[in-house]
């Protein structure tokens, strides 16, 4: 959780509850309690995310 918090720069909390909305990539179960998620699911849901402060393009 430590390194997917750092690449998404988001907490347990916002993660868990955009995951409950369906808004983040859900997890596959390890172990017993331990779950993790695919880079490429990861990496994919970064990408398609807007980026901040980035100017919105106009149609004009």
């Amino acid at each position: 959780m430590p390194e997917l918090k750092r690449a998404v720069g988001l907490s347990k909390t916002t993660i868990y509850q955009m995951m409950k909305n369906g808004d983040f990539p859900a997890p596959i179960q390890m172990t017993g309690k331990t779950v993790a998620w695919r880079a490429s699911d990861v990496a994919a849901w970064v990408a398609s995310r807007p980026i901040s402060g980035a100017p919105e393009a106009s149609v004009g």
